[in-house]
């Protein structure tokens, strides 16, 4: 299904009227232009962002204390021809 919408300013943003029948279900899009040049829209669903934060919360403080002893822990010297 193909459609003719406008394309307008919006402030300092241009935008383009999305047509009902494309009415998206999300409050934010992806966004970029593919290798043919045709700007592609992607939805990004609502809770992308909770799952993230949900997966972070599954770490304890015991691994955050391990990456940080981890990085502040000298490398080891490496072996190297002399100049």
């Amino acid at each position: 299904m193909t459609a003719i919408s406008r394309v307008f300013m919006n402030g300092n943003s241009q935008a383009v009227r999305i047509p009902q029948e494309f009415r998206l279900d999300t409050s934010r899009v992806e966004i970029y232009r593919n290798t043919d040049g045709d700007l592609v829209l992607h939805p990004i669903p609502a809770d992308r962002g909770a799952a993230l934060l949900q997966a972070l919360e599954a770490f304890d403080d015991d691994f955050a204390n391990l990456l940080l002893a981890d990085q502040e822990a000298p490398l080891p010297l490496q072996d190297r021809e002399p100049l």
